[in-house]
């Protein structure tokens, strides 16, 4: 999996290989994952065995655009969180703030954590939090 901003990111195991977009997953084997508010079929979360890697896809709530997933591989400590750290809290609604509060949850203060817009500290998303918070009630 890649360290950089860069996506799609991919997840491989030996028998399938996983490719992450904030709204859409694909696994090689043409299925696809898309929450239910963008056409898709999933509601809360899904989870796979790529042969050699376990992986759990999740729609934690509706980020800056809606629909947004994150992607937890539990043996790499790893959680992909695509959209929903952004540089900015601009456009801030509940469900974005709930979205992070969840995600968070799904975190330690070990867990690499790698947004659309690269790397982000444990540190570094809870302040993003706050930031929605502020934003929120002032």
């Amino acid at each position: 999996m890649p360290d950089n901003a860069e996506s799609p990111y991919e997840v491989s195991g030996t028998e399938r290989t996983l490719t992450y977009s904030p709204r859409r997953v694909t696994i090689d084997d043409g299925t696809e994952i898309v929450h239910e508010s963008l056409g898709g079929t999933l509601a809360s979360a899904w989870a796979g065995d790529l042969g050699d890697q376990y992986v759990e896809v999740i729609h934690v709530g509706d980020g800056p655009s809606g629909g947004e997933l994150v992607l937890v591989v539990p043996d790499l400590n790893v959680i992909v969180i695509g959209d929903l750290y952004a540089a900015s809290p601009a456009g801030a609604t509940p469900t974005w703030a709930e979205a992070v509060d969840l995600t968070l949850g799904l975190t330690t203060l070990s867990t690499k954590i790698l947004s659309s817009s690269g790397p982000v500290t444990r540190d570094d998303l809870e302040a993003f939090h706050q930031q929605l918070l502020g934003v929120l009630h002032g």
